[in-house]
């Protein structure tokens, strides 16, 4: 993984990360049956710090790059993928704060998220599902206002969220690609939970459908109203793409981390460990994951040194880790549980954690969904005939 960003050691931001894993840890068979937010480890990323990695030391943060989120979102995945998704979501949001917000919104938000404020994104819409850049959401113009009344069917952690980064259409916009992104502190809104939350998998999420309303200052709107695609391209689809495949291979690495120390513990028949097809087995499942390490870690030297996001090669490359992540991750889960079994790999109680993994790793194709993205990757690979790499 290339070095991190931060001034202070890596080893600082893992320990600090192991502690939000130790109190995840104690909580999540039951955060995972009742599908209920993680509140002790949000608890613990306010305590630590962990919510401000990315906002600069002088407003009171960590300091930190998008290396250290990735680097931490692993560290959170072994333990607990929805709390590894809901940190990275966050970051995301703190980043386009830290990139595209207008000079005073900055200097009021960074050192508020700072003190510890955990930020919701608000991009899903019944009509359009995941698609960030169409929106059904008008919002009035009341003077130096805009009244907003939005619904979203997917929120993560957003009846926890201190403020939120909304998607809407532009104020008095015809067409639904002139789409604004808007901050909202709680305390600007109305929020109400508008279902429930009864999934397969990702249960910690709790990421029910929400309405929320409410009187917000045009001042509020992050970048050029109306042009969010541009907040997208450079800085929202990277950081999700980046923060998402950390979250899963974070995962799928712990799983396999489990499987090993099962299989290595005193005791084991060493038939067991000499099976050709075990081994053949776990050799998959370890390949699959460095292939997801090496695109995350190349990727992310990517985003971070490049001038250009927009250019083809560079979407290409930046949509393929996120398909890639979903789709290895996943296997290289169900792998390890035809490896080991019955016993050990489909059993709620089994010590190698399989069954949650491959539970929670199942969204990943449908978070932003692959098949919508190899859509755009088809249009893009047109548009680079001679086929260039990064």
């Amino acid at each position: 993984m290339s070095a991190p960003v931060t001034t202070g050691p890596a080893r600082t931001l893992e320990a600090l990360a192991d502690q939000v894993c130790a109190v995840a840890a104690r909580h999540a068979d039951h955060a995972d049956e009742t599908a209920a937010f993680p509140t002790e480890a949000l608890a613990e990323l306010r305590r630590t710090g962990l919510l401000a990695l990315l906002v600069e030391g002088r407003h009171g943060g960590l300091d930190g790059g998008l290396a250290d989120m990735v680097r931490v979102t692993l560290r959170l995945g072994r333990t607990d993928m929805s709390l590894a998704m809901i940190f990275a979501m966050h970051c995301q949001q703190v980043w386009a704060i830290a990139r595209h917000a207008g000079p005073d919104l900055r200097e009021r938000l960074l050192p508020w998220v700072a003190e510890g404020r955990y930020l919701a994104s608000v991009t899903t819409e019944k009509s359009t599902g995941g698609h960030l850049l169409t929106s059904e959401t008008g919002v009035r113009g009341d003077g130096d206002h805009l009244m907003v009344e939005r619904f979203a069917p997917v929120v993560t952690g957003g009846l926890h969220a201190d403020g939120f980064l909304m998607t809407v259409r532009a104020a008095d916009a015809e067409s639904p690609t002139a789409v604004s992104l808007l901050f909202a502190g709680r305390d600007q809104l109305t929020v109400e939970a508008a279902g429930a939350w009864r999934p397969m998998g990702m249960r910690a999420s709790h990421s029910p459908p929400l309405r929320l309303s409410g009187r917000i200052p045009r001042t509020q709107i992050i970048g050029q109203d109306g042009d969010f695609r541009a907040i997208v391209t450079r800085t929202f689809g990277p950081a999700a793409h980046l923060g998402w495949s950390a979250a899963w291979l974070g995962t799928a690495a712990g799983a396999l981390a489990r499987v090993l120390a099962m299989l290595r513990a005193p005791g084991r028949e060493r038939t067991r460990t000499s099976s050709e097809l075990l081994l053949t087995r776990l050799s998959r499942a370890r390949q699959r994951l460095d292939v997801v390490h090496a695109l995350l870690a190349r990727t992310l030297e990517t985003v971070t040194t490049a001038d250009d996001l927009s250019r083809p090669p560079l979407q290409l490359q930046i949509n393929a880790l996120k398909i890639t992540a979903a789709e290895e991750c996943h296997r290289a889960v169900d792998d390890l549980v035809d490896a080991v079994g019955m016993r050990h790999g489909y059993l709620k109680d089994s010590p190698t954690g399989l069954e949650r993994a491959l539970r929670d790793l199942r969204s990943a194709s449908l978070n932003y969904s692959n098949d919508r993205l190899h859509l755009v990757d088809g249009k893009l690979a047109l548009l680079d005939p001679e086929v260039h790499f990064v």
